[in-house]
């Protein structure tokens, strides 16, 4: 369903323009505190002790501390994955295809992965047609994904962990739009004029609309844009 765009936004003088500006950066600026106020609770949680996983690499077999590579901070995308599909999540796909740079994340100590619960060589396979540059680990024949709420025919998820010595703990995850925050896809849309321009969304008489994840970018997508066919 899609929705004929017959709407602009008003055009005004450039002192109204200005002026209403300043009344909507009165909001975005209580909402940059707020997500700070956020972010400082979240730096005060408590946190569980996990038991050593093993998963696996392109290398062979890792424990769960491996991931690391030494860092005291872990970050881990949990993939979603069907067996035996042509295409994995679309979603999935198209949020992770973002991240191509993540070496600065050393300067904080962390680092930042994928696990899934594919097998590890159709996980490679896949990751390769794509496009992706991050790490991948498969989890398929280990009970981590299970155990941090991404288990086989489950939901995406994002974990963070803090090592300490050689005992890891559980920090903080979340899942569904929480993954948002962590995204430069949809910060960047709503800026747009017409936004998401999806049916959910608040806006104006005569604005584009169309269906939930219409506009996303599919797997096929993605490795039309990235990825590289198979030998």
């Amino acid at each position: 369903m899609t929705t004929e765009r017959t709407a602009l936004p008003p055009v005004v003088d450039a002192e109204t323009w200005r002026r209403e500006l300043d009344a909507l950066r009165v909001r975005e600026k209580a909402a940059t505190r707020e997500l700070d106020a956020i972010a400082a609770q979240r730096r005060r949680l408590p946190m569980v002790a996990l038991p050593d996983y093993t998963l696996e690499s392109a290398d062979g077999p890792v424990r769960l501390l491996d991931l690391f590579e030494g860092r005291s901070q872990l970050i881990t995308y949990h993939h979603m994955w069907s067996p035996d599909s042509e295409w994995q999540c679309g979603g999935c796909t198209y949020f992770s295809s973002q991240f191509t740079r993540l070496d600065f994340l050393d300067r904080y100590d962390a680092r930042f992965v994928i696990v899934t619960q594919g097998p590890l060589h159709d996980a490679l396979a896949y990751r390769k047609r794509v496009g992706n540059q991050m790490e991948w680990y498969s989890t398929a024949n280990s009970p981590f994904g299970a155990d941090v709420d991404a288990p086989a025919g489950g939901e995406f998820a994002l974990n963070v962990f803090l090592r300490d010595g050689d005992t890891v703990h559980r920090t903080w995850t979340t899942g569904s739009r929480g993954l948002e925050q962590v995204s430069h896809i949809f910060p960047l849309i709503d800026l747009l004029p017409w936004g998401r321009q999806e049916l959910w969304q608040d806006v104006p008489e005569g604005w584009p609309q169309s269906e939930t994840y219409s506009r996303w970018l599919e797997s096929a997508d993605v490795a039309a844009l990235y990825g590289r066919a198979p030998a």
